[in-house]
């Protein structure tokens, strides 16, 4: 599928609500469960996807917008989600989320973007020079797979519990246990 920036704002647009009819109002096993060490809970995916909001898309694309393809991307820390929000109502990020995420998508449409300015160019300092119309893909890529996350690491709360049913389960096997 080639990137349509009427589309991807179909689906930019629903994460906020998708996440807080999920989570909202779980009790704390749902909400911290994790599929092992160096992994994210379903809260920490809300505090990460509400930095990312907040000081990796809408920074790098204004940089990507400013017209020097020779620029660097700021740095994005990806685990700042845990030092910040760690503690808080999994209510408070979810609004937070979706009032940064509203302004963000205003922000881009008010720049009524064309094939050139989709095409414009900044550095990111693993990959070289990357596009606002990868960097916009990747923020929908991004969010699908963090919401395909949250709901495969909520159904591996169950594993055991489904007994048999297990092998009919994809969702439960996708990702390999962690060691013990």
């Amino acid at each position: 599928m080639r990137f349509d920036l009427a589309q991807a704002f179909q689906v930019l647009a629903s994460p906020p609500a998708a996440l807080r009819a999920l989570l909202l109002d779980l009790d704390d096993a749902w909400l911290h469960g994790d599929e092992g060490e160096g992994t994210f809970s379903p809260f920490e995916v809300v505090g990460h996807l509400l930095e990312a909001e907040r000081t990796n898309w809408l920074p790098r694309a204004r940089v990507i917008r400013a017209g020097d393809p020779g620029a660097e991307f700021p740095p994005f820390d990806r685990y700042a989600h845990r030092q910040l929000h760690a503690g808080r109502p999994v209510g408070e990020l979810l609004d937070e989320f979706a009032a940064a995420r509203r302004e963000n998508l205003a922000e881009v449409e008010s720049w009524r973007l064309d094939e050139a300015d989709l095409d414009a160019t900044a550095l990111h300092p693993e990959f070289g020079p990357v596009t606002l119309r990868q960097l916009l893909s990747t923020w929908v890529a991004h969010d699908l797979g963090h919401l395909g996350q949250v709901a495969r690491v909520m159904a591996k709360q169950y594993r055991e519990a489904v007994g048999p049913w297990e092998r009919f389960l994809p969702i439960l096997r996708d990702r390999p246990r962690p060691a013990s």
